[in-house]
């Protein structure tokens, strides 16, 4: 435990040491470093265990599993930029694919293994849906390269998802550990299976407990996220926490520092975002969550808003459309400001994974000075629709904005199908009465400094807090109406006036946090695991989901906040 040196102010020509107490865990000192050399010959990375010499090597990572000391697996990973982008982005993706292949493979057995089974036409349609769309996305790519920064960004993500496959299968050789015929594109769509989910009319009566293991529930949040201002101006918060399925929780901390360009045109200028660190699962080439702090000074986040109206399914296409997780990563990449963060995201939507999207500049925020336009964008993504704005306005009149799975534009709002949700089952499903909504509001002002702001994300009193309370619920409270959620706590014989609401292996499964401070080194502080603030800590051997695959977990999750502390 230590304390944490926030920040310092000059105010008023006198120096003000401001330091905050935060508990934080320890930062794993233990770790396995590899780095990944080309052999010419045979066309292929070797992994090598100590440095070679700068012209020898493509990349270099560390990775360490404390799971069951802090609740976060770490894994970094930098590349050599005197080698060619599509070279480095595949010696990233092999040394991550190497060095993380157990947590994957835990993953797989978590979330994958039977994702399939006793339903193998959805499964066809889905792989013949991808197959079409990585061929399109192939060829675009490959032409358009040289000259279009989005495509040869989104060419290197092919490429390094291309270099993981390769260093997993080399992994595999000394386990024996085989995915069967998932392949790691399945992990990184596990946002986009929402919509897949429901296009494909994949539900079963009966079966419908397999859309929370890798996709997100119809019908269900997902995520709670704050931006705030603090009272005097001094600093800017910016939170987020996974709502998720517990048996998703092996999650990974990670750094990605690349030295990519622009387009594949040898003289063009390196990327804004070549690095980035991020909260992400074993598998995952971005962040999933998403929650990114990125080298431009940008901070990306989103909550998911989904989509239920089933007329726009149609437009869900194979050809001429990028995957949302794809194009988050080329926007964190490529936009240096909000705005273009925007308009490199709304680029082929594919109208999957539908998310509010924030975006907090940082270089626009001056400690004690007024805020500045362009300093926070909200992009909000339907299919056939983005919608996108700034919306620095209302941090200057009301110092937060909260974000809990409900579209803030009206347009948004009414093609979403929510306005059908609201009549059918009342002020849950509204922009500005929903528990959370109700809570941020009441409870953002006692937000002064970075214990506060972790006590507000991890906040869930929800059996004594009113606005938590469930009219229609028996008995009257569900623990889904909190900013972190804890489902598990519900009552099993419960009854609930829709699925969300009840007893499932389902909550807030972290929590993240940086600063302007903290930022400037891509660093965070994050929580794993259910909140505990007040409420029993969670544990699977006492619990009624010990059935679900949880390999790889601590029994007992119950971790202090750790922070980032990276090698470069």
């Amino acid at each position: 435990m230590y304390k944490f040196l926030l920040g310092c102010l000059l105010v008023s020509l006198q120096l003000i040491i401001c330091i905050q107490s935060v508990q934080l865990g320890q930062w794993p000192s233990e770790s396995k470093t590899a780095y990944a050399v080309f052999d010419e010959s045979n066309e292929e990375f070797v992994i090598v265990n100590h440095e070679p010499t700068r012209d020898k090597y493509v990349a270099g990572a560390k990775f360490a599993n404390a799971i069951n000391q802090t609740g976060w697996a770490t894994f970094e990973v930098w590349t050599n930029g005197n080698f060619p982008d599509t070279v480095q982005s595949k010696a990233a993706g092999f040394l991550e694919g190497y060095l993380t292949h157990e947590l994957i493979y835990f993953s797989y057995l978590n979330t994958l293994q039977d994702y399939c089974k006793g339903r193998d036409g959805y499964c066809s349609k889905l792989r013949t849906f991808l197959a079409t769309n990585t061929k399109w996305v192939n060829k675009m790519y490959t032409k358009l390269r040289n000259t279009s920064p989005f495509w040869h960004q989104v060419g290197l993500f092919y490429e390094q998802m291309e270099g993981m496959a390769t260093g997993w299968e080399k992994a595999a050789m000394n386990t024996g550990h085989s995915m069967g015929n998932y392949g790691l594109m399945w992990f990184n769509i596990f946002g986009d299976m929402e919509e897949f989910e429901q296009m494909f009319a994949s539900q079963k009566a009966g079966k419908d407990w397999r859309l929370n293991k890798v996709g997100r529930r119809h019908m269900a949040a997902s995520c709670s996220a704050l931006i705030k201002v603090l009272p005097d101006g001094s600093d800017i918060y910016t939170s987020h926490v996974t709502w998720n399925g517990y048996e998703s929780m092996i999650r990974i901390l990670k750094k990605y520092s690349f030295e990519v360009h622009r387009t594949a045109a040898d003289d063009s200028a390196v990327i804004p975002g070549h690095s980035m660190s991020f909260s992400s699962y074993p598998g995952l080439l971005y962040s999933g969550d998403d929650f990114s702090v990125i080298s431009s000074g940008l901070v990306s986040m989103e909550t998911t808003i989904g989509n239920n109206n089933v007329e726009l399914f149609k437009y869900i296409k194979p050809t001429g459309q990028v995957l949302e997780g794809v194009r988050s990563m080329v926007a964190n990449r490529l936009a240096s400001n909000g705005k273009e963060w925007t308009e490199v995201f709304s680029r082929h939507n594919s109208g999957t994974y539908n998310n509010q999207w924030m975006i907090v500049d940082y270089k626009l925020f001056k400690p004690l000075k007024p805020l500045r336009d362009g300093l926070f964008w909200v992009l909000e993504q339907l299919p056939t629709l983005i919608e996108s704005r700034d919306m620095t306005d209302v941090l200057r009149s009301q110092s937060f904005w909260p974000s809990y799975n409900s579209p803030y534009f009206t347009t948004i709002f009414n093609l979403s199908g929510v306005p059908a949700l609201v009549e059918q089952y009342g002020d849950w499903f509204t922009y500005d009465k929903t528990p959370r909504a109700l809570i941020f509001n009441r409870d953002q002002s006692k937000v002064t400094d970075m214990d506060s702001m972790i006590r507000m994300m991890r906040y869930n009193d929800y059996r004594n807090d009113p606005l938590s309370r469930c009219e229609k619920c028996e008995p009257k409270y569900s623990g889904e109406n909190a900013i972190s959620a804890r489902n598990d706590l519900n009552p099993a014989n419960g009854t609930y006036p829709f699925h969300a609401l009840s007893h499932r292996s389902h909550g807030a499964t972290d929590c993240k946090v940086t600063s302007h401070q903290l930022m400037t080194s891509l660093d965070f502080i994050a929580v794993g695991g259910p909140t505990f603030d007040s409420l029993p800590a969670f544990r699977w051997s006492e619990s009624d989901f010990s059935n679900l695959s949880h390999i790889g977990h601590p029994d007992l999750w119950k971790f202090e906040p750790v922070q980032t502390k990276w090698t470069l």
